[in-house]
């Protein structure tokens, strides 16, 4: 089983140059029963950075905000792609797989009470999609993102960098859980590859 964590900044692209229906296409059409999507936060995110800076409100808030944030982006998605199935739980997640559906996940249950290591801005949506992966046992995380990104380029260096979350690199590190962090135009490449795993029943 396979994560996908999208960038909320591919829904920011106008819809014609956007590569984002065509991930969700070849998602829905090679990853039926094997595939979860992660929504990053985009413009919703970026929204509640907003009003933190104006308002100085605190972490844990913003926190909640922003998986608001990353459910409107998966309401979104579910309304590009009416055959994915939007789950809120992590246990519907495991039931859309075991159907044969391709899930795309409302994180909602990870609203806190009370602050704690996970709640500011060091951990986005990427480090929460890594943190899924690890939960469900997944063989594979990929994070798609818009900008262009240097294969070779381990993931402090991306983290660095700014291509991911300060947190990711720290929660990947020791893990056997291959993780790939790839440009939005791979597209046609990373879905190749599960189609392949898909032909040899994989």
């Amino acid at each position: 089983m396979w994560v996908v964590k999208l960038g909320g900044s591919l829904c920011e692209q106008a819809p014609e140059t956007s590569p984002l229906r065509d991930w969700l296409d070849l998602l829905v059409r090679e990853g039926a029963g094997r595939v979860v999507i992660v929504p990053g936060g985009g413009r919703f995110a970026d929204a509640v950075r907003g009003a933190q800076a104006q308002w100085r409100f605190d972490d844990l808030t913003a926190h909640n905000m922003a998986l608001l944030a990353m459910s409107q982006t998966a309401h979104l998605l579910r309304s590009l792609n009416p055959a994915l199935r939007l789950c809120d739980r992590e246990a519907a997640l495991h039931q859309a797989l075991r159907q044969g559906a391709v899930a795309v996940w409302s994180p909602l249950e990870l609203q806190r009470d009370r602050a704690d290591a996970d709640t500011n801005w060091d951990v986005t949506s990427d480090s929460i999609a890594l943190g899924l992966a690890l939960r469900l046992g997944a063989a594979r995380l990929i994070v798609v993102k818009s900008c262009e990104i240097d294969p070779s380029a381990a993931l402090d260096q991306l983290s660095a960098r700014g291509a991911v979350d300060r947190r990711f690199a720290m929660l990947a590190e020791g893990q056997s859980l291959r993780i790939d962090v790839v440009g939005q135009r791979t597209c046609s490449l990373m879905l190749g590859e599960l189609k392949v795993r898909h032909d040899k029943g994989g």
